[in-house]
């Protein structure tokens, strides 16, 4: 049976592009910000480009981060991509003149690249972390990234309804080492865009669909 997925459709992110890549994977999607719908869903896709604050002011605006929260008390599986995996962090040090607390799924700071050249834009590899669902077939491809802030540490020790099983950290590097990925209990999140990563992205999409 095909998995009903929810593209968070609060404003930021190229939407039309997850709904074509998952439904390519044969997920059955729906492109809105209504939040019945968005608690319903097998899974709940959340796109995120652009400023951290701003980003994370339209997913408030959208009741987005209560949306989160159940879903997660629930343990249904939520997909944060890109700036929306940033905001699961406690804050960004990214300038902006209304700054925004992070969700604080994850403690520590979003910052900016310690790079020769940001933003790191292009086709990267990435180290998986051991016991990976979403990276399962894909651990040695390339994956498409364009940010020039990213969390360069973790800290997270297991604990709570999920503490038997320890996230699953993936990471990446430009000018230094900082998480490309995190796979935790129903929550998992990827600081590249796999709906934008050919193959690769499509077999990672696959992966978490089917995770469902």
């Amino acid at each position: 049976m095909s998995r009903k997925v929810v593209v968070f459709d609060y404003g930021s992110g190229n939407v039309r592009s997850a709904v074509r890549a998952l439904e390519r994977v044969g997920a059955s999607v729906t492109l809105t910000a209504d939040a019945g719908t968005a608690l319903e869903a097998d899974g709940l896709f959340v796109p995120g480009v652009g400023n951290f604050h701003a980003c994370l002011a339209g997913l408030r605006a959208a009741d987005g981060a209560r949306i989160i929260e159940l879903r997660l008390a629930g343990g249904r599986p939520v997909l944060g991509v890109c700036v929306a995996m940033q905001v699961l962090f406690d804050g960004s040090t990214e300038p902006s003149p209304a700054p925004q607390e992070g969700l604080g799924e994850w403690p520590g700071m979003v910052e900016r690249l310690q790079a020769p050249v940001v933003p790191h834009m292009g086709w990267s590899r990435v180290q998986v972390g051991e016991g990976s669902v979403l990276f399962a077939g894909v651990e040695s491809e390339r994956f498409y990234f364009v940010h020039s802030y990213a969390a360069q540490s973790w800290t997270l020790e297991p604990a709570g309804p999920f503490a038997r099983v320890a996230p699953v950290v993936t990471w990446a590097t430009h000018g230094g080492p900082f998480v490309a990925a995190v796979e935790n209990g129903p929550l998992a999140a990827t600081q590249f865009h796999p709906e934008k990563s050919g193959d690769a992205g499509a077999h990672l999409l696959e992966n978490w669909v089917r995770s469902l």
